[in-house]
């Protein structure tokens, strides 16, 4: 078999691979390299031509702010008095819609009458404010100084100046600052702000070059204050920004890689910058990578093909046959080993297959037939198995529980009656206190026991069908059933609703529709506020009796086994789970039914429905 399996096509597919294969690897290797090269020349012309044109767009943003300061200069020297700075620092704004506030600030001894004086009008949604500002140090103030200290026009980074004077931008703005000199003396400076949200509209407005790409503004102090993206690898990249004039480079955020195109904004120190995703710059080359690479494979699969064909034209017979050997070898008795019609040494060899094909096939059926009765018969023993040990199971639950609720009433009556013995002159009250007591729990054992004897009465169905001839007023036996569930709950409140005459009688067994309608009143008031509790009556082709209340209700994952008998919500709370068993089998033996409707929602409502007669 092994000669078989290294057949003449085995060994030149192999020879193809391994002359076709370098060469393939190495061509695409250099193709791919070089369209790499060329694809990030491309984006990064790309890049540059984008950073350019938003460049441009914020220097014309700029520039109007600058043009609103350096042209009102004139005229704040030629009227440098506080009602004019006033009157000019309002014109530049109400005049110049990109201008976010404007002030003129003089030097101390310029007005030694009024003392410091700082003109400042600040734009506030529609209106426009202007003000003296408060005597306070703007001396100090970077705006001021860096005006003073380089004695020409100049932008600060963005600040906010909301602790400033007593007017205050509601935005983070950046300042054009330029200095006012009369006689080569400087006798103030003049200030046209620029919001930040101005800027980063007028950046962003810009259309990216590839998906995913975004816009930097760096500041002097190397740090980003137009950033949409906080990421520790951009600000470690600041500090190569801020070296360099202009130029390239790459930086990883997030496990991914991003080029970054940089450039200085003229008038100022600082930096524009058009961060682009590589995975977008490489999108194209990527897609081709693919293309080509599913190509190259299909073409060297197509070869093998071609190569293998004819020499497995001669030997295929051969070759099945040798497959299907060995599937069956290994246990695989579905496959079947066709016949063939040849006389030579493979037709004799296959048809002998075949033969002892279909004899082993007939007695792995009798096998498998045998293993599945057998399997069948250990799976009804293992569930009668089952069934009896939860049998057992249920048993001595039910024993337990109903040990434990016989016991407590018990001990409850045993205890008040040697306390009774003990103390023969008790008050009045406490005697009937306990009187009480002793009576509610003897009620409540009476009732169990009841329970027990229904459940244990194999022939209480045939007795019900055939003793269902007592007219019954429907109204009278939910009135007594509502005085018995009293009695045993004394503040409970029951409204008894009904749309039938007193005279409407039905024709059914009184004993068990009373104590089907007592349970249901019964675990209203035992189960609910005791407050909200509404019997109703109604008749159309049944008598329905309808018992609701408002309380914690049935969680839907106990309404299927809620009529199953031994079954409680609560393993902890009273009762020994026939109560609503018994119930739905006595309203099934007067020839109705006992359901829970599961559409209400604000408690537990259950309808019984009987026949009229």
């Amino acid at each position: 078999m092994s000669k078989i399996k290294d057949t003449l096509a085995t060994k030149l597919m192999v020879s193809i691979l391994l002359m076709a294969i370098p060469i393939f690897l190495i061509s695409i290797g250099l193709v791919f390299v070089l369209s790499q090269k060329a694809i990030y020349q491309e984006a990064q012309e790309r890049a540059v031509s984008t950073l350019n044109t938003t460049m441009q767009r914020l220097r014309n943003h700029m520039t109007i702010v600058e043009t609103a300061a350096n042209s009102s200069t004139w005229y704040a020297i030629e009227h440098f008095n506080p009602d004019s700075l006033l009157a000019l620092t309002n014109r530049i704004v109400r005049l110049n819609r990109l201008v976010n506030g404007c002030s003129i600030t003089a030097e101390p001894d310029m007005f030694p009458a009024i003392g410091r004086f700082s003109a400042y009008t600040v734009q506030e949604g529609d209106s426009v404010l202007t003000k003296r500002e408060a005597d306070y140090d703007y001396y100090s103030m970077e705006w001021y100084r860096a005006a003073a200290r380089s004695g020409k026009a100049c932008w600060i980074d963005p600040y906010d100046d909301y602790l400033e004077g007593s007017l205050s931008n509601s935005e983070i703005i950046a300042s054009y600052n330029k200095p006012l000199y009369r006689d080569d003396k400087m006798i103030g400076v003049i200030s046209t702000d620029l919001s930040l949200n101005s800027l980063d509209k007028t950046i962003n407005t810009a259309e990216p070059p590839y998906p995913g790409a975004f816009f930097l503004l760096m500041g002097s102090d190397g740090k980003f204050f137009i950033n949409p993206h906080e990421n520790k690898s951009l600000t470690a990249m600041a500090h190569e920004i801020s070296q360099g004039k202009e130029g390239n480079t790459n930086v990883e955020m997030d496990g991914e890689l991003y080029h970054v195109c940089y450039s200085p904004v003229t008038g100022t120190d600082w930096k524009l910058a058009l961060v682009c995703p590589d995975r977008e710059i490489l999108k194209n080359y990527n897609h081709q990578f693919f293309f080509i690479t599913v190509i190259t494979i299909l073409g060297l699969v197509v070869i093998l093909w071609f190569c293998r064909r004819g020499v497995n034209e001669t030997i295929t017979p051969l070759k099945e046959l040798l497959d299907t050997s060995q599937k069956l070898s290994e246990g695989n008795y579905n496959l079947t080993i066709p016949k063939t019609d040849r006389e030579d040494a493979v037709g004799t060899l296959q048809n002998s297959f075949a033969t002892m094909q279909e004899s082993l096939n007939k007695h792995v059926a009798d096998i498998r037939q045998t293993a599945a009765d057998t399997k069948k018969s250990n799976l009804e023993l293992a569930y009668t198995t089952k069934l009896a040990k939860e049998a057992v199971r249920q048993k001595d639950i039910f024993i337990q529980n109903v040990s434990h609720q016989i016991r407590t009433p018990l001990n409850i009556i045993q205890g008040f009656a040697q306390v009774l013995h003990d103390n023969p002159g008790l008050p009045k009250e406490d005697l009937a206190e306990i009187t009480k007591t002793m009576k509610h729990n003897a009620l409540h054992l009476n009732r169990m026991v009841l329970m027990l004897f229904d459940s244990s009465n194999s022939g209480i169905n045939e007795e019900l069908t055939s003793q269902r001839n007592e007219l019954v007023s429907c109204n009278q036996i939910a009135s007594e059933c509502i005085r018995y569930t009293r009695d045993h709950f004394p503040h409970t409140n029951i409204q008894f609703l009904t749309n039938l005459d007193d005279d409407f009688k039905v024709q059914t067994n009184h004993l068990y529709l009373m104590r089907t309608l007592r349970e249901l009143l019964y675990n209203a008031a035992k189960y609910s506020d005791g407050q909200h509790i509404t019997m109703h009556v109604t008749y159309s082709d049944l008598v329905r009796f309808i018992v609701e209340d408002k309380g914690k209700g049935v969680p839907e994952s106990a309404q299927e086994s809620l009529f199953n008998p031994f079954m409680k919500v609560d393993d902890l709370s009273e009762g020994l789970g026939l109560g609503l068993p018994l119930a739905k089998r006595h309203a099934r033996s007067l020839g109705g039914d006992l359901t829970i409707d599961t559409s209400y929602k604000e408690g537990c409502r259950f309808i019984l429905e009987i026949p009229k007669s």
